[in-house]
């Protein structure tokens, strides 16, 4: 072999060697740059732990997260936040989530949306609500949260609590908003108007299925919950917002005062009390934002 094939052949090698040497660290540089895009919101997240109190919003019986963004949007005008989350449950429990926390906004609020939406199995619906509490746990390392809910979705919380309450490895709940709640009856299914009366302590008079099984949050309703209930009256003498009677909305009273931080309820009058108008009602807007976030 000549000289000259020699070269040739020694930088044909030479070539092919550097192609393979650029594809491996072309590979290694993509690798690194795929870790690198996760790693910093890795290292953001990690950062956050106790200084975000996120606030979940759940939605009532066939209705969707769109129910909860007057509030939502509400609170944004008011200043609390500038990041809203939205949580979307499938019925394999699966969570999507669009939206992510924002470095230095405390306060992020979270829209969530049963894919299931016609779901009365309340410890279903409170395993789906455990989903994006510990998806949140996850992502952000929070410690704290707050809840509101309307009608069904107060029902998915306090069976949550029922079964989750007293579990320290869970973040742990603030303060929890209850609106239209049906703790023990709907009109029309296991309730008439006027029928239900409550004691001085809350207790009601007849307890269905589902309110004699929430009667252990008597003895397990976390300690350092603030609770505020809001129910609406449409003042037409059927002491009710048109779906559930102001009994079983106060009912809630006697399975957690005893225990809760602090325990307040919020009568709200006239027609747009009516129970699917309560969560766009501005008066109901003002408590909430007062009492969560004292704005």
């Amino acid at each position: 072999m000549g000289q000259n094939q020699m070269l040739i052949r020694g930088d044909n090698m030479r070539f092919k060697k550097g192609i393979w040497f650029s594809l491996i660290m072309g590979l290694l540089i993509l690798s690194g740059c795929s870790r690198a895009s996760n790693q910093p919101v890795k290292d953001v997240h990690q950062s956050y732990g106790a200084s975000y109190v996120p606030t979940l919003f759940f939605h009532g019986y066939g209705s969707s997260a769109n129910a909860e963004m007057h509030m939502i949007n509400a609170a944004k005008s008011a200043g609390v936040t500038r990041t809203i989350l939205r949580a979307t449950v499938a019925k394999n429990g699966h969570v999507t989530w669009r939206g992510q926390f924002k470095p230095g906004d405390h306060h992020p609020l979270v829209a969530v949306q049963f894919t299931d939406n016609r779901n009365s199995d309340y410890p279903q619906d409170a395993t789906w609500a455990k989903r994006v509490i510990t998806g949140l746990q996850k992502s952000y390392h929070i410690t704290k949260f707050n809840v509101v809910g309307h009608s069904m979705g107060n029902m998915a919380i306090v069976y949550y609590l029922l079964a989750n309450g007293q579990n320290r490895h869970l973040p742990q709940l603030q303060k929890e908003v209850d609106i239209a709640g049906h703790f023990n009856g709907i009109l029309g299914v296991n309730d008439e108007p006027n029928r239900m009366t409550l004691s001085s302590a809350g207790k009601p008079n007849k307890m269905d299925h589902n309110y004699q099984q929430l009667l252990a949050l008597r003895q397990r309703f976390p300690r350092q919950v603030q609770v505020l209930n809001i129910f609406g009256d449409l003042n037409n003498g059927t002491h009710s917002d048109g779906r559930v009677s102001n009994a079983s909305s106060q009912s809630l009273k006697y399975l957690v005062k005893q225990r809760a931080a602090t325990y307040q309820e919020h009568r709200i009058v006239g027609a747009e009390a009516q129970h699917s108008k309560l969560h766009d009602n501005a008066q109901v807007d003002q408590l909430l934002i007062q009492f969560l976030w004292h704005r």
